[in-house]
């Protein structure tokens, strides 16, 4: 199933878990240690440009990513966690069409539930940062095309990066006339907007970007179920946890003059047996490993 012509299932699952009543959670992961501690709570990942660019090349989210090393990352994480959706972000599509059909073709094959195609043009940016620029719709919507025709399986994601709110309407509806499965605007900025994009993408899946310190409001699922949303992903919860609990346990070994702390009963510490139960769990038994429900 993994290693054949074709990795069916995958995203036919991932689409009847997105049919499902509420809206469905996908975790962001950047590695796999992050990976394999989201494994434990959801059923769901989202592989995140943002965390991908972070902690792999040590650089922001403005287009550094080869194809190549995502593929090669995907294919890790597919490895481990055969019953987990992974939904993957491509940019836009590493800028041509041709290695857009491409890549979706690979991670097609190695067993990807889905992908996420933006139409930003270079240099691109964060979805929640400022000083975006998109691609002229039409333009869009051809590389679009040719990557829906390419897949056979895969869930694509279609994503507007559109900040004018004329554009944004104008782009959210163009996109949900497509045959892409999902329909994500970046960066929305209140719940109004939120009802609004809904209304006119009419029955289309409606995918909503939730990241911290970003645009978009803090919402609840049973809030975003509420507006209509039907998948959510978190881009970068494990990252920002780990950046913030790593400067805290250095900045504390740094006044305790280099002496590890001693474990708390209240708050057990992590250490050589924890974390190497859970990477084991990759591969003693990685294709009976089971999904959690969130």
């Amino acid at each position: 199933m993994l290693h054949g012509d074709t990795a069916p299932g995958y995203g036919q699952r991932l689409r009847e878990e997105i049919a499902t009543q509420g809206t469905t959670p996908l975790i962001g992961v950047y590695d796999m240690y992050s990976a394999s501690i989201a494994a434990e709570h959801y059923n769901g990942m989202f592989v995140s440009g943002f965390g991908f660019a972070a902690s792999y090349y040590g650089l922001p989210d403005i287009g550094f990513i080869a194809w190549p090393d995502m593929v090669a990352f995907v294919e890790r994480l597919r490895g481990a966690f055969p019953q987990h959706h992974l939904l993957v972000d491509i940019d836009d599509g590493y800028v041509d069409p041709e290695v857009a059909c491409h890549v979706v073709r690979r991670l097609e094959r190695i067993g990807a539930s889905g992908v996420i195609l933006e139409d930003q043009k270079r240099p691109r940016r964060c979805g929640h940062a400022d000083g975006k620029q998109v691609l002229p719709l039409e333009e869009y919507l051809e590389k679009l095309d040719q990557v829906l025709a390419a897949r056979t399986d895969l869930v694509v994601v279609a994503r507007t990066d559109a900040t004018e709110e004329s554009d944004i309407l104008l782009r959210a509806e163009a996109l949900a006339a497509t045959e892409a499965d999902v329909v994500l605007v970046d960066g929305v900025r209140s719940e109004e907007w939120i009802r609004r994009i809904r209304q006119v993408v009419g029955d289309k899946p409606l995918l909503f970007n939730q990241i911290a310190g970003g645009k978009s409001p803090r919402l609840s699922l049973s809030e975003l179920g509420d507006l209509g949303v039907d998948v959510a992903i978190y881009s970068t919860p494990c990252l920002f946890a780990a950046h913030r609990a790593m400067d805290e346990a250095l900045a504390g070994l740094k006044v305790a003059d280099g002496r590890l702390p001693a474990p708390a009963e209240e708050s057990p510490q992590i250490g050589v047996r924890e974390s190497t139960e859970l990477l084991e769990r990759n591969i003693a038994h990685p294709r009976r490993r089971e999904a959690v429900r969130a």
